[in-house]
């Protein structure tokens, strides 16, 4: 094995997946991949329903938690990230949601040229094999498959009957020209298996002599020399390692482990890498800040038990080992489902420029990410914030890459957040109290009376975390920006041969689930880096 590429790749998650895989596409540039997780090898990978079993578990996750959140009355939150092959596009529900028209504009708006909707859209085509959606707002030839529901339950029609009765429109399309109405979401998904980056990007590729894929590699810190990055220091099994890039080093680790990596090379806030005693090479006070996350609530109803939910009881446990066995015979039945199957976009007033609220409907019980377990069956509704004006930061524990981070969302450190998550939550609830829905319902799990905003409040304090969608931390801004990490190009300030390929570099959260954008990104650096060495 070399210890030389022309660009070594720190992270195989979205958009590492999807830059090694384009990247090596020209036989004659080299890359290396480091992943800290293993192979993507997991039935519970390649299950779409494993979702339920991952999400939970440290199986394939690295189930980070936060540091104790005041907006959730002290309650530290619940942070699981992929750790395999693929990251978290190998571990979450599988939704492609790429956002509205509106996002993209505000990044180019801020300066980032190059990053409105009209640049970023062949790239999000130029990734995409949609199965049904053929329009000038899709691609069909791409590597993510995307495909619509499978096996989902009947119960979505009454969901999505209520919304329209609730004054949400029917949406055949709302990563098109409209995101705003409600819908069965498409998700990554082929032939019953999970679609991920990497099983879109790198098992296709595992062939080809100029990709070099090492699972287990823990990243340590970037090599600098002279103000260039020339490699990365990585260890498996305790046991270090060093390989070099002659081109540049490609930091594609998230939201968390990109900070995380530049802290630990010597790049971030001077007086806190001084605190852990980490030689400064670049005063950076944007490393690690400006962090932004989904904050989402769950509403749940208890119904009977029924083979169209999920549930704890004989029937459902009869009926999901039916159809366990049938997935594996023929990759088809409720294993194939995404759990999260329906949803609607909306806006809790007039006034804002696109909508502000995301809801996801479940067929089963939701509480604690699946942690806490609730006997017999029913129907759960996730309603997320989709633009929170409050801002966190990541900071190091210590100089050990092994320890944990400092997470720190802030939740609701903003009040405007509560007011509208409230507001969407009325109306979400006043969905789920409605027919045909109000029909199934036996009695709501964790009961707030309809106009309640006070009893609603407290229950979001007690009970609401994350949608999984941190963003932010390597925030891509122009010069004079000082909390900007990176430039448009997504190159690292000051620092030679870097880049921050992830979603990191968002400058703000973008309008609905991350996964799509993140390969968005991914596919955009590629072309950017082939350009500027003309391969």
């Amino acid at each position: 094995m070399s210890d030389r590429y022309d660009f070594v790749i720190v992270g195989g998650g979205s958009a590492g997946c999807t830059l090694a895989g384009r990247l090596t596409e020209n036989p004659n540039v080299s890359v290396c991949l480091l992943e800290a997780g293993g192979p993507d090898t997991s039935p519970l990978v390649h299950a779409p329903m494993g979702v339920a079993a991952m999400l939970p578990t440290k199986i394939n996750n690295w189930a980070f938690e936060t540091v104790p959140q005041p907006g959730l009355n002290g309650r530290k939150g619940y942070q699981p990230r992929g750790k395999t092959l693929g990251g978290s596009s190998s571990t979450n529900a599988m939704l492609y949601v790429r956002g509205a028209h509106y996002d993209y504009d505000q990044w180019a708006a801020l300066g980032n040229n190059g990053w409105r909707y009209d640049d970023v859209l062949p790239y999000f085509k130029k990734s995409e094999n949609n199965e049904r959606l053929t329009d000038e707002f899709h691609g069909t030839e791409g590597p993510l498959h995307v495909s619509d529901a499978t096996d989902a339950s009947p119960l979505n029609d009454l969901f999505l009957q209520a919304c329209q009765a609730n004054g949400i429109p029917h949406s055949s399309d709302y990563n098109g020209a409209e995101q705003e109405g409600c819908f069965m979401y498409q998700r990554t998904i082929k032939d019953g298996e999970r679609w991920s980056a990497a099983k879109a990007y790198l098992t296709p590729n595992l062939s080809r002599p100029n990709l070099t894929v090492i699972t287990h590699a823990l990243t340590e810190k970037v090599i600098i020399d002279n103000g260039r990055a020339v490699g990365v220091r990585y260890s498996i099994k305790g046991q270090g390692y060093e390989v070099f890039a002659d081109k540049e080093v490609l930091l594609s680790a998230g939201a968390f482990g990109s900070p995380q990596i530049m802290m630990l090379s010597g790049l971030g806030p001077k007086e806190h890498l001084q605190s852990h005693q980490i030689d400064v090479i670049q005063d950076m006070p944007g490393v690690g800040q400006n962090l932004q996350d989904h904050i989402d609530y769950v509403q749940t109803f208890k119904v009977e038990a029924s083979e169209d939910t999920f549930g704890l009881s004989l029937t459902g446990s009869v009926h999901l080992v039916k159809e366990i066995l049938k997935w594996k015979k023929s990759r088809t039945g409720k294993v194939t489902t995404s759990v999260a199957e329906s949803g609607a976009f909306y806006k809790t007033n007039d006034d804002v420029p696109a909508a502000d609220v995301q809801l996801i409907w479940v067929p089963g019980i939701v509480d604690n990410h699946a942690r806490t377990i609730n006997l017999g069956h029913g129907h759960s509704c996730h309603i997320t914030l989709l633009r929170p004006e409050s801002r966190g930061e990541v900071k190091l524990k210590s100089a050990n890459p092994s320890d944990s981070l400092a997470i720190d969302p802030n939740f609701f450190d903003d009040p405007r957040d509560m007011e509208v998550l409230i507001d969407g939550a009325q109306r979400m609830q006043q969905i789920l109290e409605s027919e045909p829905l109000s029909a199934i319902n036996k009695k709501m799990l964790y009961p707030v009376g309809l106009g309640d905003r006070k009893t609603m409040e407290d229950e979001i304090r007690n009970r609401a975390d994350t949608q999984y969608h941190p963003v932010g931390t390597c925030k891509m801004g122009t010069q004079d920006d000082e909390m900007a990490v990176v430039d448009e190009q997504l190159k690292v300030y000051g620092v030679e041969g870097l880049r921050v390929v992830d979603a990191s570099i968002m400058p703000n959260l973008i309008s609905g689930n991350t996964n799509a954008p993140t390969i968005m990104i991914g596919e955009k650096a590629a072309d950017m880096i082939k350009n500027d060495y003309q391969f």
